[in-house]
Order: structure tokens, then sequence, then C-alpha cells
């Protein structure tokens, strides 16, 4: 296994996103803004989308969708508090909202997302974090090319986070409060994995592994965890600190990695981007537009 740390002094990166020409997008979450790591170049900003990006992936328009949480995480605040909301970010930088409700429903803190096969936008929204008081009901919601979009699940404070498409359109999603990964197939099955043995093992953002297993960012336990397609354990990454999301492109694993506490520390610069070098590509993100 090769690591490369390919940048640092990020602030809260997440929801990483490769683009065609090898450069890897993602958010800084606290610093308000869409960041691009380029080969032999670096990072540079492209876009400052207000509130707190908290994901990326790309459309097959070339433009990057963006979940929006408003820019409230604990006790911060972002200068420029932004509705909860979906964004479009074109290669200029030019930010747009396209959505702030679906199904009559307000989005309060969308999270991840991703496209499926279907070209629809599939995303989390799983209300305000809160570990230790009533946390909300959290959402899973759609949006299909036209930009109608549909309430897909309701759950119960679970706090639904990253969010992935298998091939035969089934969603898969991170459970932060239960510690575990669910599948929901096609047909409005509903599998639940089992829960992840570690209690420091948080799962954030996952990514889909070419055998179907699953690497999953956990939140605390200094690597990724990686589970087979069936939730079981299948042993870890040890690589990054707090690692929020991840993402393929071809044999490389892209990682975000906070670096620290971002509820303890919400001005930190220490997040990191990493990529390790696997023996069989993962699967890449589907894409999509809405109109």
């Amino acid at each position: 296994m090769r690591v490369e740390r390919l940048a640092d002094g990020l602030v809260f990166p997440e929801g990483p996103a490769v683009l065609d020409d090898g450069s890897v997008a993602f958010v800084e979450t606290n610093a308000s803004r869409i960041s691009i790591w380029e080969p032999g170049v670096g990072v540079r900003v492209l876009a400052d989308t207000g509130g707190g990006p908290n994901a990326c992936c790309l459309g097959s328009d070339g433009n990057l969708y963006v979940a929006q949480n408003r820019g409230i995480i604990g006790t911060w605040r972002a200068e420029q508090v932004q509705p909860g909301s979906i964004q479009r970010v074109t290669p200029q930088g030019d930010v747009e909202i396209l959505v702030t409700e679906v199904d009559g429903l307000e989005l309060r803190q969308p999270n991840d997302l991703a496209f499926g096969p279907d070209g629809h936008l599939y995303f989390t929204d799983p209300g305000f974090f809160d570990l230790e008081g009533k946390p909300d009901p959290g959402r899973i919601f759609a949006l299909a090319p036209d930009g109608s979009g549909e309430l897909v699940v309701e759950l119960d404070h679970t706090y639904p986070n990253g969010i992935v498409v298998e091939p035969d359109g089934a969603l898969v999603w991170a459970e932060s409060y239960p510690r575990r990964l669910v599948r929901r197939h096609p047909d409005g099955r509903t599998v639940e994995f089992p829960t992840f043995s570690r209690e420091d093992a948080i799962p954030d953002g996952l990514a889909i592994g070419a055998d179907g297993s699953h690497y999953v960012a956990a939140l605390f336990a200094g690597g990724v965890e990686i589970r087979g397609a069936d939730g079981g354990d299948a042993g870890q990454l040890d690589v990054g600190a707090i690692n929020s999301n991840c993402t393929f492109g071809g044999r490389w694993l892209y990682i975000t990695d906070f670096g620290s506490n971002p509820l303890a520390d919400p001005t930190s610069a220490r997040g990191v981007l990493w990529r390790v070098e696997l023996e069989a590509a993962g699967l890449s993100p589907f894409r999509g537009q809405l109109s």
C-alpha cells in the first residue's frame, strides 16, 4: 500500500471528488469554500460558497454539486450563513443555489450526496448534530434530472451521514449515532449492517471498492474502516487522524482528514488530503446533472 500526503493546512476538508484531469475537488467546510488540488501545482480555491459546504460530487455537465449545511456546526457560525441547500458550482467558480426544499420540507443541514445510475442525485439531511440532546429525525432525499424531488426515507434520530449508490441502484449510507451502514434496495427493502465494534469508529463518508466492499472514513478511528459487501469487518487502512470522507479515482483512494476535532477547534487549519494506492480500482462515482 502506497500512501501519499497531497496537501495539508486545510480547514476541515470533506467530500472529495476526482475531476477528469486528475485533480481533486473538495470542500473546506469551516472556510466556506471549494478547493482543488492539482498534480504538480498544489491547492487553489475554486469558489466561496458561504455557509458550510459539506461535500461535493462531479456532474456529467462538468459542474460540482454541493451539499450546503448552512454554516452551523456546534457553536461555530460561518460569516455568511446560507440556507440548507444543494448548490451548483461551475468550473469557473460561479455558485448557484438549486434547491432549499424538497417535497414541501425545508432542507436543514444537507451532509453528503451522490448521483445514481438512474441520473438522480441522492443526498442525506441528518438535521443538526446533537449527541447528547434530542437529535432531529434524519432524511434522505432524491432529486430527478429535471429538478423535481422526493423524500426517499425518514429515519429515527440516527444521523444519516455519508451516502453512495451501488450499480444496481441500491443506496448505502452511514448512520453515525448507531455506528453502522444501511443498504436500501431498489424495491425499498432495507438491511442494517452490523454495528462498528469500536466506539471511536463513527462512520462518516464512504466509497465502494471493486469487490463491492465499502471503505468508510471513520471519525476518531485513525484510519479507514473496510466493510465487506455484507457489512462484515474486513480490516482498516491506517491512514489519517480524523477521516471525514473518501472517494476512488482508479486504484487511488482519496481521503479527507480533519486532523483535529471541528467541534472542539472550529478554526483549525490542520486538515490533510491523502491518497492511498490499492491493488484494485474502486467504483467510480456515477454522474448526472440537474436542470
